[in-house]
């Protein structure tokens, strides 16, 4: 048996590629958009894929299924439990609980396990050739090192009213499928640290289920309704494009076959850009703060670049880039793409921030200290810490607004753009961005508290 892992730092995603060397077949588990990895490990390792699956309908990315299909001729097998809400709508052979594939010599028996999301898989896998106890169970978004799955996505994300809590007692019934199931067992989850799907996951990109007995607050929790207090409580924000790949990943996702690399465009092109779209500067945030075009919006080409845009950008409008090269906006192109945005219609180089610069109208970020922040507020503007909730609940500036950094477009909407108005966050990374949001919503005298609530900490 062989087994290659596939991880997206920006996604905080895990695939696998588990293949048979005897045969030369193998299977991918939920594959990410971009199917070159998958495609280059099957090469490497002389083996066909013949077979994709996923875990779930997911909601953070999307789904790679379809289009690894069609580039290899690979047969589609989809989970089929979960009711008929929780129906996959393309072409696919069912999956139940208690079925066995067999990948060569290598056999996954399907695990229903519901509870994160109501149709969720894991896979047990067992090398037949070497032994007839399983090695490892491909866990999904079920079971994290150090975390499970959370159970709110359907409430939260897809307005599924009232949902969370019987899911998360669903994901309690499924924790306990794994009693009988040997500590020595590997772990292999579909995400790591820095992923929304669950809010305390660890860095360790596998775990024994041992091990996770002895550490996973989960496993600590043998009551049922504390569990489900437990579970529910501290979830981080849902982002907003979960529920848009809910039903693209339903529905099944456009298939790009051949992508071309992003079309590098003329600065005489940019107020048009402007005024049809939306231009997304990636370049660093120290470039951008130093000089920008009015009127864009900066997320760096950071490991949360993709989080970012999937909270801020529209799905519906062009996205032109300014990019530092041709290798950034292609960076950019794919991880837009991840999640399903589309809509590139071009990059920009930084000459155009240059160009900009020579005739006076680019912009510098205005930057200030959070030893700032009460004289600030003592003039009129408002404070705005777009930190997450639980950062909120350890400690904030008395009289600051609490609006996570991708709520910021609908919290404040309404709000009169000529008053002052003074954002910051944890480190200077998410207010960099809402600064640059601001200034893009029309808001005229925007400052950057870019050492953060962090700062006051290290006084």
């Amino acid at each position: 048996m062989l087994v290659r892992r596939c991880y997206d730092d920006r996604l905080a995603q895990a695939s696998y590629l588990i293949g048979c060397q005897a045969t030369g077949d193998a299977i991918v588990i939920d594959p990410a958009r971009d199917i070159t990895p998958y495609l280059d490990a099957a090469r490497q390792e002389h083996v066909r894929i013949t077979r994709v699956t996923e875990t779930h309908i997911h909601a953070d990315f999307l789904s790679g299924s379809r289009e690894l299909a069609a580039a290899t001729g690979a047969e589609i097998m989809l989970s089929a439990e979960g009711g008929e809400d929780w129906q996959y709508r393309y072409p696919a052979t069912a999956l139940h609980d208690g079925d066995v594939v067999m990948v060569g010599a290598v056999q996954l028996t399907v695990l229903h396990t519901p509870g994160h999301t109501p149709e969720h898989l894991a896979f047990l896998v067992t090398d037949t050739a070497r032994s007839a106890d399983p090695v490892a169970l491909i866990s999904g978004d079920f079971l994290f090192v150090g975390d499970v799955g959370r159970p709110d996505l359907l409430e939260e994300a897809a307005g599924v009213a009232r949902s969370k809590e019987p899911s998360a007692r669903q994901l309690f019934h499924s924790l306990q499928r794994l009693t009988a199931l040997p500590d020595y067992l590997q772990i292999w989850p579909g995400h790591g640290a820095g992923s929304a799907c669950g809010k305390a996951l660890g860095a360790l990109p596998t775990s024994t289920l041992g091990y996770e007995r002895r550490t996973n607050w989960a496993f600590g929790l043998d009551d049922e309704p504390a569990f489900v207090a437990a579970v529910l409580e501290g979830q981080p924000p849902a982002p907003t494009y979960f529920a848009r790949m809910k039903r693209l990943n339903r529905d099944g996702p456009a298939i790009l076959g051949t992508r071309r690399a992003p079309e590098k465009l003329n600065g005489s092109e940019l107020p048009r850009a402007l005024r049809d779209g939306i231009v997304l500067d990636t370049r660093p945030r120290p470039a951008y703060a130093k000089a920008h075009v009015a009127g864009t919006l900066n997320i760096p080409l950071i490991k949360a670049f993709t989080t970012w845009a999937g909270w801020l950008l529209p799905e519906a409008r062009d996205i032109f880039l300014v990019a530092e090269d041709a290798k950034a906006a292609a960076d950019a192109e794919r991880a837009l793409s991840s999640i399903g945005l589309d809509r590139l219609a071009g990059w920009f180089g930084a000459d155009v921030v240059t160009a900009a610069e020579a005739d006076g109208t680019s912009r510098q970020s205005h930057r200030a200290l959070m030893a700032d922040a009460r004289r600030m507020q003592g003039e009129g503007a408002l404070v705005v810490d777009v930190r997450d909730g639980h950062e909120w609940n350890a400690g904030h500036l008395d009289g600051a607004a609490h609006h996570p950094l991708g709520t910021l477009p609908s919290a404040l909407a309404d709000v009169d753009r000529t008053r002052p108005i003074a954002v910051h966050c944890e480190g200077g990374t998410r207010s960099a961005i809402a600064a640059s949001l601001l200034e893009q919503m029309g808001f005229r005298q925007v400052t950057d508290l870019s050492d953060g609530w962090g700062g006051i900490n290290r006084r």
